[in-house]
C-alpha cells in the first residue's frame, strides 16, 4: 500500500488525508501543534462562500490600498517593511490587477468553489459530520452605494459561470435575515447566494480528524518539519525523506512515498532550500466571536453574511456570533492590534448592537496564505518559480505535491482541493475547469 505523508493538519491538510485514505492511500499527517485545526482554521469567517470568488486583486485595489496605506483600521493594510519577499509578491499582485486577469482569476475562484461546495455536501451526507453548520445561504450587503455598483459587474459574471448569486430588494434582504431591519434604511443593496453554507472550521476539521484516525489515518502531533531532504542523483527531483523533530526528542528522518505539502503560509520557508518559490505571503486576518445575547437571540444574524465595504464576513455558530476578516500584510508576526480589534466591534456594534454581548468577545489573528492571484497551489512541485500551468516535466518532483495557498478561502476550498489533489495523485483529472500546478490537462 502506498503510503503519503499530509504536511499540515489544517482544514485543508486533515481533508487532503480523509480522501487520500478514501482512495486506499495509507496516511500520516504531521503537524506542530498539539492538535488538529489550531492555526488558521482556528478561529475564521466560517463560510463555505463560493460567491466571495472577488479576487483581491482587482483594478479598484491599489487606489484602494494606497488610500488605506496609513490607516491603521484599514480593511487592508499594507505595512512597509524592509522585506524582499513582501515586497516581490507586492509586484506580483499588482500585476494580477489587471482587469483580464483579475476575470480570469474569478473564473478560476468560482470553478473550484462550485466544484469544493459539492464535494462538502457530499461528504457531510456520507458520514453525517456536525459542525454548527448552517444551510441558509450568504448575504452580501451594502451600506455603500460605490461598493454595491462595484458588485453588480462581479456578481453577474459569477451568474454567468454557474454561481446562484442574484440580487434582491432592500425589504427581502430584511425578510432573509430579519436582523437587519434595524439598519435597513442605510442598506443600498444586497445580494443573495441560497446555496452558500456556514459552520465552525475548527469544530469540522477536529471531528473529522478523528474519522480520519478511525479510518486508520495516523497522526503525528507536537512534530516540528525541519526539512525535506531530496535525491540530488535521480532524473527527476525526488524527496527521500523529511526530518522532523517530535516534542522531547531529537530530530529523526521519516520516509514516506509521497508527501503533500499542506502548510499554509509556513510551506514557504520549508520548500525555498530545494529551489522551489511559492508566491504566497501572510495576510494577518482578524476574528472576533462574541456570545449571543440570550435575551434577543434573534436580534443577531442567522444568515451569514458579508459586509463588504468593511470586508467583514459575520457567521452564526451556535450561541456564538463570528466576525471576521481584514488583511495586515506583515510577515509572519500574528500579535493582535488593538485598534484594528476594536474596528471590528464597532461596527459589528452598529449592525446588531443588542445582538451580541459586547464583553464577552474573544479576537484571534491567523495567518491566511495569500497567492497574489487569490488562486491556490494544487498539483505537482516543481523547481523554480511556481505559476498556474507549469508543465516543465523536467524539474517536476515525481513524489511532492502541493495543496496550499488558499487565502481567505481556505475552508471553501478544502474539500474540493482535497479531492481533486486524491485523483491527481491516482493519475486521475478532476473534473473541474481549474488550472492545476504542474499538471497537463489530458
Amino acid at each position: 500500500m502506498t503510503h503519503i505523508s499530509v504536511l499540515g493538519a489544517g482544514v485543508v491538510g486533515v481533508t487532503t488525508a480523509w480522501y487520500l485514505r478514501q482512495a486506499g492511500y495509507n496516511v500520516t499527517v504531521i503537524e506542530r501543534e498539539p492538535a488538529a485545526g489550531l492555526q488558521t482554521s482556528f478561529a475564521n469567517g466560517g463560510q463555505i462562500s463560493v460567491s466571495h470568488a472577488t479576487p483581491w486583486a482587482n483594478p479598484a485595489a491599489p487606489m484602494k490600498a494606497l488610500k488605506w496605506l496609513f490607516q491603521e483600521d484599514a480593511p487592508l493594510l499594507y505595512r512597509l517593511r524592509a522585506d524582499k519577499a513582501q515586497l516581490k509578491w507586492a509586484m506580483q499582485f499588482l500585476q494580477e490587477c489587471r482587469a483580464d486577469k483579475a476575470d480570469a482569476n474569478l473564473v478560476q475562484m468560482v470553478h473550484l468553489g462550485l466544484y469544493s461546495r459539492a464535494a462538502l455536501q457530499q461528504l457531510r451526507a456520507d458520514i453525517d459530520i456536525k459542525y454548527e453548520q448552517q444551510t441558509r445561504g450568504i448575504m452580501h450587503f451594502y451600506t455603500s452605494q460605490a461598493e454595491f455598483d462595484a458588485a453588480i459587474a462581479p456578481t453577474e459574471r459569477m451568474q454567468e459561470l454557474g454561481c446562484e448569486r442574484h440580487f434582491i430588494d432592500i425589504n427581502t434582504a430584511a425578510s432573509l435575515e430579519p436582523a437587519l431591519y434595524p439598519i435597513a434604511h442605510k442598506l443600498k443593496g444586497a445580494t443573495y447566494t441560497s446555496s452558500d453554507e456556514s459552520g465552525n472550521t475548527h469544530l469540522f476539521t477536529q471531528r473529522l480528524a478523528e474519522r480520519c484516525v478511525e479510518a486508520g489515518v495516523q497522526f503525528l502531533y507536537d512534530t516540528d518539519i525541519l526539512a525535506i531532504n531530496t535525491d540530488t542523483e535521480s532524473a527527476r527531483p525526488h524527496v527521500h525523506s523529511i526530518t522532523i523533530r517530535p516534542a522531547g526528542e531529537n530530530a529523526q528522518t521519516f520516509s514516506a512515498d509521497s508527501y503533500v505539502l499542506a502548510l499554509g503560509s509556513y510551506s514557504v520557508p520549508l520548500v525555498k532550500p530545494l529551489n522551489i518559490h511559492l508566491p504566497i505571503f501572510p495576510a494577518k486576518g482578524y476574528s472576533a466571536t462574541y456570545r449571543v445575547n440570550p435575551r434577543a437571540p434573534h436580534l443577531a444574524p442567522f444568515i451569514s453574511l458579508i459586509d463588504d465595504e468593511y470586508k467583514l464576513v459575520v457567521s452564526r455558530l451556535g450561541d456564538k456570533l463570528r466576525v471576521a476578516g481584514t488583511a495586515e500584510f506583515n510577515g509572519y508576526n500574528l500579535d493582535l492590534n488593538s485598534t484594528r480589534c476594536e474596528a471590528i466591534t464597532q461596527r459589528v456594534q452598529q449592525l446588531f448592537p443588542k445582538g451580541i454581548v459586547a464583553n464577552s468577545v474573544k479576537y484571534w489573528a491567523g495567518l491566511r496564505p495569500m497567492t497574489p492571484s487569490n488562486v491556490p497551489l494544487i498539483g505537482r512541485a516543481h523547481a523554480g518559480h511556481v505559476r498556474h500551468g507549469s508543465h516543465n516535466t523536467e524539474a517536476t518532483f515525481d513524489n511532492l505535491w502541493l495543496n496550499t495557498g488558499h487565502g481567505t478561502l481556505g475552508w471553501t476550498h478544502a474539500c474540493g482541493s482535497a479531492k481533486a489533489i486524491s485523483l491527481l495523485m491516482q493519475g486521475e483529472i478532476p473534473a473541474v475547469d481549474f488550472d492545476f500546478v504542474g499538471i497537463k490537462a489530458q
